[in-house]
């Protein structure tokens, strides 16, 4: 009887060799803008309490409502794989007490999240985020700055089309007034809408902006930036400035209200072109409440979330090629009992000295070996016979040109040190 051919879960993926080159590039470019803005790295747990999110992220969200992986424990405790990274990072700077700093907090985050969505192009079951989040300041300096490093990632991928929208949710009061406003506009209509609309016509009137399926009855919807007071008219005032002084390209939507109850101020998202009807690839915005809400001091914070299989998908879309693995330095041949023996003390050495070296290890006879180097891009072969041995010297053929010359088997390190760096 054949044993059961197991899939990988619907949602999910694996990325092979030869495209998880492309997320280490993308993962090192966070990682190197991040050093110049002076954010430092965060790493939180998978799993947490599920009340977190539902407190964090905000009960009326599709997200707490529909999308969570919670599960029980053997403790019989709810637990959730995390869906989004906010909620994490903010759990982790109240408990280990980051407020303390004397500074502004500047963090980031890489890693996998988890909603159970309908599979699509660019959105998973299993997605990764890579994101941002400032704690300790309420400057719209530091939103400018938060918008920019967004923008900077996609700018520097080579990603064209690539927009900021952005938009002021106000405060809690400003939002209050806003609620009523919109509600009387949106009551005459309240049978026509989805079931979604209705229900969060109840419960939080301004995510009934956020529906996909009724955009078009929203067009002359009263717009947030009217109900605005003094302090945050200024405060949006100061973002664009700011973003005016360093150029970045951005509109304002009075209808962006993000997904998530916690914003403040300023939201904001990023939109690409060309990707089909859900163009938006990242977004984030103020959130002056949430710390307080998880259980810590009254500290603002902003920040943002990137989804890097869109990233992956515009990057195809646009034909943008970032890099492919890197080719071999040297692939070793050994002919003989001796030179094997020598060979696995200079591949060692070489692998020690920062050079990407390989060999066989399949037995196989010098024309399969040479034709291995050459489906692994090595730039060069090494080969080692018995003679070369006695002599003390390797032979050294390019890959690209064909020549071949011998080197001193005790300076064939210092060789590929100086070539390879």
């Amino acid at each position: 009887m054949a044993s059961e051919k197991f899939e990988k879960p619907t949602g999910t993926q694996d990325i092979l060799p030869g495209a998880v080159e492309k997320w280490q590039f993308i993962e090192e470019k966070a990682r190197d803008l991040c050093r110049r803005y002076n954010y430092r790295e965060i790493r939180t747990p998978i799993f947490e309490q599920t009340e977190l999110f539902e407190r964090g992220v905000g009960e009326t969200t599709d997200i707490v409502e529909k999308e969570m992986y919670t599960f029980k424990d053997k403790g019989d405790r709810s637990m959730t794989l995390r869906p989004e990274g906010t909620a994490g990072v903010v759990r982790a700077y109240v408990q280990n007490k980051l407020y303390g700093e004397p500074d502004v907090t500047k963090l980031f985050y890489m890693g996998p999240m988890f909603r159970y969505e309908r599979p699509q192009a660019g959105r998973y079951r299993q997605f990764h985020q890579f994101g941002v989040e400032v704690f300790g300041t309420t400057d719209p300096a530091i939103d400018a700055e938060v918008i920019a490093l967004g923008y900077s990632f996609y700018k520097e991928l080579g990603l064209s089309g690539v927009k900021a929208e952005i938009n002021s949710v106000g405060t809690p009061e400003v939002r209050a007034a806003y609620r009523s406003t919109l509600l009387a506009f949106l009551e005459p209509m309240r049978d026509n809408l989805c079931s979604d609309c209705q229900s969060r016509m109840e419960r939080n009137p301004l995510r009934v902006l956020d529906c996909k399926k009724d955009q078009e009855k929203f067009v002359n919807a009263p717009s947030i930036l009217d109900s605005l007071d003094e302090e945050c008219s200024t405060h949006f005032d100061k973002v664009k400035g700011y973003l005016d002084a360093m150029g970045i390209e951005y509109e304002i939507n009075p209808r962006l209200v993000r997904g998530l109850d916690y914003y403040t101020h300023t939201a904001f998202e990023f939109k690409a072109q060309g990707i089909g009807a859900i163009d938006t690839v990242g977004g984030g915005g103020r959130f002056n409440g949430l710390v307080d809400q998880i259980g810590g001091p009254e500290q603002p914070g902003i920040g943002f979330g990137i989804g890097l299989e869109r990233i992956q998908l515009i990057l195809e879309h646009q034909g943008i090629n970032l890099t492919s693995a890197k080719p071999l330095d040297v692939y070793l041949v050994a002919l003989g009992e001796a030179a094997e023996q020598k060979l696995t003390k200079l591949i060692y050495e070489l692998r020690s000295h920062g050079v990407a070296a390989d060999r066989d290890y399949l037995g196989r006879k010098m024309k399969a070996q040479m034709k291995s180097a050459d489906r692994l891009h090595a730039r060069y072969t090494a080969i080692l016979g018995d003679d070369e041995l006695e002599r003390g010297e390797i032979a050294l053929k390019s890959m690209e040109t064909g020549e071949q010359r011998t080197v001193k088997l005790d300076s064939l390190v210092q060789e590929f040190v100086k070539t390879s760096h």
